[in-house]
């Protein structure tokens, strides 16, 4: 056996345990992604973050160093959270417990990771690594007020569209009034999903598009104002259809399916934002 296979073989049983122990919070976290809108993000985070690490396979043969030491650490630490969930932390919510046990789960394998290929060929793949914590679902506790910040942030975006084409508006809070209309941007509305799946899709992107780090995290934070306002824009796309074309535009396909058009619009408009850093990359 090489030795690539033997730190490949470490690597497989290292997993299978953490499989063996952490399935349950793993199919939770697949269930709760699979039939809640605000978490299908994460059903994209495992396939992802291998392809990327498959794509640099060939590089990461030529780093690999076993490190004991400080993957020790990581280990020791996932096993104390994951222990945690069943001494002190019990008292926290079922959402909580999950959250905190796939935080257990992704260190792990981090740590199973350096193990066996070393801190170089972590490094090198730092990015896909790091993205397994996208796996972790987001607590109740702190999802609400991103899903209020989302809700406000879309109304207002709403109401600026209307002042900027003459449309007489008036608001208060998530609620807006226009001539024959009043609208409310309930949760449900706040689009926490293809504001999720566009974060993602625009992390991916800059991570195989720039090489700069501090363009990735300029086009990273662009794609949050840019959620709210292709959801801005939907309000205020439907609201204008639906009073000044067919009322049926306020309760039909469009209203409920045609998300897919307003995220199409922030892709392309990040696709282009890439461009032009990739330019001045090229450039420089």
């Amino acid at each position: 056996m090489t030795r690539l296979a033997k730190h490949q073989a470490v690597f497989a049983f290292l997993m299978t345990v953490s499989l063996l122990i952490g399935w349950r919070p793993l199919i939770d976290a697949f269930t709760l992604a699979w039939g809640h809108d605000e978490y299908t993000q994460i059903l994209l985070i495992i396939p992802i973050s291998a392809s990327l690490i498959f794509l640099e396979r060939q590089p990461l043969r030529r780093m690999i160093i076993l490190n004991v030491r400080f993957s020790v650490i990581l280990l020791a630490i996932a096993v104390l959270i994951g222990c945690a969930t069943i001494g002190s932390l019990a008292v926290l919510p079922s959402d909580a417990q999950l959250s905190v046990r796939i935080l257990a789960l992704v260190l792990w394998w981090i740590g199973s990771f350096v193990c066996c290929f070393g801190l170089r060929a972590a490094r090198a793949v730092s990015f896909p690594l790091c993205f397994l914590f996208g796996l972790v679902p987001c607590p109740q506790l702190l999802l609400n007020p991103i899903v209020a910040a989302l809700q406000q942030g879309s109304a207002w975006t709403a109401y600026l569209l209307f002042a900027a084409f003459g449309v007489p508006v008036a608001e208060n809070g998530v609620v807006l009034t226009i001539p024959g209309l009043t609208l409310q941007v309930a949760q449900e509305c706040s689009s926490i999903r293809s504001s999720s799946m566009l974060l993602v899709t625009t992390m991916v992107l800059a991570q195989l598009l720039l090489r700069s780090s501090w363009r990735k995290a300029l086009v990273i934070c662009l794609a949050i104002p840019l959620s709210v306002a292709k959801n801005g824009l939907r309000i205020f796309t439907i609201a204008m259809l639906g009073t000044r074309v067919d009322p049926g535009y306020l309760t039909g396909p469009f209203h409920h399916q045609g998300g897919i058009v307003f995220f199409a619009v922030a892709l392309i408009s990040i696709f282009a934002f890439l461009w032009v850093l990739r330019r001045s990359e090229d450039l420089s």
